[in-house]
């Protein structure tokens, strides 16, 4: 990518969105809804802009999992067979996203976005209900956990929110404990995507350097906010922050 052609302000603005979104991922999700409309707003090919999505958005997922496994909300052996789930499954969709036309990329990702901000505004945060287990441990291992790995290695934004929506709809999951397991999923499926992505030459390192240093920032001033702001209205903020950012780049 031409670096001589963005501006300061584009750098910035970059590094604002990163610390923002990093925030609000740690209070209540959706951080990639924001990151991604904003990398493309740049100008970036469809391509890099989730490739460098993927680098700058590892560290959040990386240090989730982390605090999860050090933390025992969930266990090693819980889980390393689901994160080896998603990781095939990402990779299987990274794979052949390098071969999609690049211009039907340039629709076909806004409208998903809509789709899935759509998708986050209308979701309840958390419903404690007991939930029925309606698929068995292997099904959900062979088939569901691969098939959000997929959509995470061809899209991204969201993946997290549908892992927790599975694990709590299909295996009976507490709300709890199905989040805690899906950041150890989305890690699996983020790293295995930016491993192709950069196996393919496709980040863009400045730019997704400098979105790391923001998302550490907006996620630490987030975990010293928790619980001090209601997650509902960081929810509304995360989705007309999104759409504000898909209507500038389709006017653009």
């Amino acid at each position: 990518m031409d670096f001589v052609s963005l501006t300061i302000e584009i750098y910035c603005f970059l590094f604002t969105i990163a610390i923002v979104a990093g925030f609000l991922d740690t209070l209540a999700g959706g951080g990639g809804l924001l990151t991604l409309p904003a990398l493309m707003m740049t100008g970036m090919p469809p391509l890099a802009a989730l490739a460098t999505n993927k680098l700058q958005s590892s560290m959040g997922a990386a240090t989730a999992s982390v605090m999860m496994l050090r933390g025992r909300r969930v266990r090693w052996h819980q889980v390393k067979y689901l994160m080896l789930s998603a990781f095939i499954g990402s990779v299987i969709g990274t794979v052949i996203l390098q071969f999609v036309d690049a211009q039907m990329l340039t629709v076909i990702i806004p409208v998903v976005i809509t789709c899935i901000g759509i998708y986050f505004l209308i979701t309840p945060m958390v419903d404690e209900a007991n939930k029925p287990v309606r698929v068995s441990s292997a099904g959900y291992k062979k088939f569901v956990v691969p098939l959000i790995g997929f959509y995470d290695g061809i899209l991204g934004p969201g993946t997290g929110s549908f892992f927790t929506l599975a694990g709590r709809a299909l295996r009976g999951q507490k709300f709890l404990e199905a989040t805690a397991i899906a950041k150890t999923l989305n890690f699996a499926s983020n790293i295995a995507s930016l491993l192709v992505f950069l196996f393919a030459g496709h980040v863009v390192w400045l730019l997704g350097i400098l979105m790391m240093v923001g998302q550490f920032i907006g996620a630490w001033l987030g975990s010293h906010c928790l619980f001090k702001i209601p997650v509902s209205y960081l929810r509304y903020l995360v989705v007309f922050m999104c759409f504000a950012m898909l209507i500038k780049y389709v006017a653009t």
